[in-house]
């Protein structure tokens, strides 16, 4: 059967009746990828003491990951449209778990590094390819609902992460924080590869090899300005170099598209208004939950004194609660409406935050962290359904990529927010810790949100926009 038909004799019209099924796997696929993240960042310590790595090489180990999945992720989704998304769900996950043994085999820093560029290289092809394949296997309420969990489980995986690095490093050691993805990934490749449609190829014609090089080098540069913001400050001539690389890189993409015969993306998909308003929300959404992880850890860890076990214990209720919202969001989605539900999350969100500021001590910052996390939960659903709201097939790779590369830049920004806004309560060399700092990030976060219930009023529309379909 080749790539352009379907594999089933079902009528056009009728959905896949393997499609919560294929939901499941795909959920677990890409919850290793979002776990990955704040796993190995638990990780670290004892990763750095037993190969002897020094702090650049351990902040390495996280960014190394984060810059390649984020700088690919775009390739990835045009990928999924011109080869067919199963072919670039499995090629991926086959490239990230093998990556995953020989991370968790590595006896020093050159194969870790190494290991942790191909981890992020397979998460590029899987993450957009995954996403394409739930957009075009569900449709109207269903679409709504299967997004719901899609949302429950990325934004519950990164609280997730916390607890089970915690266990595992407290375990059976940091390299299992890898070696776990092995098998997982290995039951989940075989049975996609069984019950996974063969969806036709959306897109004719060939890769825009130069579009993505620029694309790639563009936002690599991008993120990896933000993460030395962390580290450096906001007016650091190397960080203000990077981002000038980016812009001119970002300049060069766009007029190579317009002039390639096949261009790896439709610049007028960033001209959509649905497009560009789940964008902002995805982007938001996620610097909040990450600067809110970034925040609870260090208050939980440094400055009440929990360990990292404990602290992962801690952030349960935190997973839980984001899963739960989410869940929610997916189901009401479709009779409330996107704008409103927006609006009802951001606040919630703000509420949350203000309640560390009001009240010190370790229950108060849970049940904040807590409460923001059910308002980011249903944020996350929102901004899929409004950027994939009148998706057309031959748009589903590129549009998740560039939903998943706004994730990203949000991840990146979150991180480098809050770092500069605690700078005072988090000193990252000694450890020395004071409270005032905290309150001052929690409230630009409470402020952030506050600020983008008036951008999404005007941004997000009034109704879905179906001019795609």
């Amino acid at each position: 059967m080749s790539d352009t038909e379907t594999a089933t004799t079902r009528a056009p019209d009728a959905p896949h009746p393997l499609r919560w099924q294929a939901l499941g796997l795909l959920g677990l696929a890409q919850l290793m990828l979002i776990l990955d993240i704040t796993v190995v960042a638990i990780a670290l310590p004892d990763m750095g003491a037993e190969l002897g790595l020094d702090r650049a090489a351990l902040t390495w180990v996280v960014s190394g990951y984060a810059l390649t999945f984020g700088s690919l992720i775009l390739l990835g989704g045009r990928a999924a449209d011109l080869f067919g998304p199963k072919q670039v769900v499995l090629t991926g996950l086959a490239v990230f778990t093998a990556a995953s043994l020989a991370a968790g085999l590595a006896t020093g820093a050159p194969l870790l590094l190494t290991a942790r560029i191909a981890q992020g290289a397979g998460a590029a092809m899987l993450s957009p390819a995954a996403l394409s394949v739930v957009v075009r296997l569900f449709d109207g309420e269903e679409r709504n609902r299967a997004l719901g969990i899609w949302s429950a489980l990325g934004g519950g995986g990164a609280a997730l992460g916390v607890l089970l690095g915690g266990l595992i490093t407290a375990g059976p050691g940091w390299a299992w924080v890898f070696f776990v993805n092995v098998p997982v990934g290995l039951l989940v490749l075989v049975l996609l590869a069984r019950i996974l449609p063969r969806l036709p190829r959306a897109a004719t014609g060939s890769l825009d090899i130069p579009g993505a090089v620029l694309v790639a080098a563009a936002t690599g540069a991008l993120i990896y300005a933000l993460i030395r913001v962390g580290d450096h400050g906001w007016l650091d001539l190397p960080t203000l170099a990077l981002g000038a690389a980016a812009a001119v890189g970002y300049a060069a993409f766009a007029l190579r598209q317009r002039r390639a015969a096949a261009p790896l993306m439709d610049l007028r998909l960033l001209g959509r208004r649905s497009v560009v308003a789940g964008v902002f929300v995805i982007a938001v959404t996620t610097a909040l939950m990450v600067g809110a992880f970034f925040l609870g850890s260090f208050y939980l860890q440094n400055h009440q004194g929990h360990g990292a076990l404990t602290t992962g214990v801690l952030f349960l209720p935190v997973a839980l609660l984001t899963m739960v919202a989410a869940g929610a969001a997916g189901r009401v989605i479709g009779r409330l409406g996107a704008r409103p539900l927006a609006v009802i999350g951001l606040c919630v969100t703000a509420l949350g935050f203000l309640v560390p500021v009001l009240v010190s001590g370790t229950a108060a910052m849970v049940i904040g962290l807590s409460v923001a996390a059910a308002g980011l939960g249903a944020l996350f659903v929102v901004a899929s359904a409004t950027a994939l709201t009148g998706v057309a097939p031959h748009e589903a790779g590129v549009t998740s990529g560039i939903v998943s590369t706004a994730h990203e830049f949000g991840a990146s920004v979150g991180a480098a927010a809050v770092s500069s806004a605690a700078a005072t309560s988090i000193t990252l060399h000694t450890g020395a810790v004071t409270a005032s700092g905290f309150d001052d990030a929690f409230l630009f976060a409470t402020g952030t949100a506050a600020i983008s219930v008036a951008v999404v009023l005007w941004l997000i529309p009034a109704e879905p926009d179906q001019s795609a379909r």
